[in-house]
């Protein structure tokens, strides 16, 4: 069983940052991709930033330059660091993990919600 646990949502004026975390645990060989997505009410889920277990990033245009994802392959946890938040940021932001037990499964966490006042 694999367990995948987001924390660090909540209410922040525009502008501001906000730390995401997300720590995977359970019984697995190794994690391969990292990634956060975030979904916004009426609207599809979309892909926010990944990172590969060699620490390969990409960011989606909309965050680039402003969110920076990080990962602590010790520690089974990803990171995403916002910094000038904007209202459209407004979401709830799920993290997936590839998860290797035997072959390659993923995982999603519960989704924790971030809203950006303006």
């Amino acid at each position: 069983q694999v367990q995948v646990v987001e924390s660090g949502g909540g209410l922040v004026q525009a502008g501001g940052s906000l730390r995401l975390s997300c720590a995977a645990s359970g019984s697995f060989e190794s994690i391969n991709a990292m990634s956060w997505y975030r979904q916004a009410p009426g609207k599809q889920r979309e892909l926010v930033a990944i990172i590969t277990s060699g620490g390969t990033t990409n960011l989606s245009d909309s965050v680039k330059g402003r969110f920076t994802i990080s990962r602590d392959n010790a520690k089974n946890t990803v990171y995403l660091q916002m910094n000038s938040l904007k209202p459209e940021d407004t979401a709830v932001y799920y993290c997936k993990c590839i998860v290797v037990r035997g072959r390659s499964y993923q995982y999603w966490g519960q989704g924790t919600q971030v809203t950006v006042s303006s």
